[in-house]
């Protein structure tokens, strides 16, 4: 019985050390990973910091020194980088209020109301997915341009309020996982069909709600081309484009450049870290629900 049972302590002992390495083993490679995905962004964090000289020094100082925080306020002097800013987040308002609202809107009706053709028309949306914007870019260029709203926000504004097909697929997925009892029992206290869109529907998808402000915030932060190619004042000239401003023709201040690419990363980054529990928990409950 000792012999058999310090076998098994022996066995039992080997698991335990082969367990142990490969959770090592497993804690490197992840740690490895990290350091992969993260030394750009210390990068870009670090040449913010530094000064011309020490841009372009080799070897490579990874650690700047001194601390060049003069950098933050020439993006101010230099390039009106705070009215980009103001601009993108004027922008956003608007279309993340007009996204919200087609999103919501139409997402219940394809949810939660019983029409003619309501199938084939919701195929119908679900089919634009499959279209590139290269495609329809040239004929909506040529439609705002008759309309006169080339210069202006409103190629980025009414659209918004026309819809999006993937979020109304989103918002559409999460409100048929809510109970159709919850609208007959309204209807038997007399509620009408906008009250129960009000007050009982939009509380209860505030999850599906939730990803609409995310995913566009961070649609919009980072567009580039529309603005490229909607806009020409440079008074009315969004952060993704006014970040070009730092690349001369000639020369590019690189220190000042990744600087306003380090600012430019704060709004996204406090958005996902306030709103971190809603979005993670709006995605589970659409992939689950939906």
């Amino acid at each position: 019985m000792n012999t058999q049972n310090q076998t098994h302590v022996h066995w039992l002992n080997l698991y335990r050390i082969r367990h142990h390495i490969l959770v090592g083993w497993r804690y490197l490679i992840l740690t490895l990973i990290v350091v992969i995905l993260l030394t750009p962004l210390y990068w870009m964090v670090a040449t913010s910091l530094k000064s011309s000289e020490q841009t372009f020094a080799l070897p490579p100082a990874w650690i700047p020194h001194p601390l060049r925080w003069r950098n933050y306020v020439d993006i101010f002097i230099q390039v009106p980088f705070g009215r980009f800013l103001i601009n993108t987040l004027i922008l956003e308002c608007w279309i993340i209020l007009g996204q919200l609202f087609s999103s919501a809107v139409v997402g219940y009706g394809f949810a939660r109301l019983r029409f003619p053709g309501r199938n084939v028309l919701f195929l119908l949306l679900l089919s634009t997915l499959m279209i590139p914007y290269q495609v329809t870019l040239v004929p909506r260029f040529i439609l705002f341009t008759k309309l006169g709203w080339i210069n202006t926000y409103l190629p980025f504004i009414v659209p918004a309020f026309m819809g999006n097909a993937f979020l109304i697929f989103l918002v559409r997925q999460y409100m048929m996982s809510i109970p159709f009892d919850l609208d007959e029992a309204a209807t038997i206290d007399g509620a009408n069909r906008f009250q129960i869109f009000w007050h009982i529907i939009l509380p209860i998808a505030k999850p599906a709600l939730v990803l609409v402000v995310v995913f566009t915030f961070v649609d919009v932060w980072n567009d580039f081309l529309g603005p490229l190619i909607y806009l020409n004042d440079t008074e009315k000239f969004t952060v993704a484009l006014g970040l070009n401003f730092f690349r001369g023709a000639r020369e590019t201040s690189w220190e000042l450049l990744m600087a306003a690419a380090t600012l430019a990363t704060v709004p996204p980054t406090l958005l996902f870290f306030f709103m971190q529990k809603q979005l993670i928990g709006g995605i589970a409950s659409v992939g689950l629900k939906g």
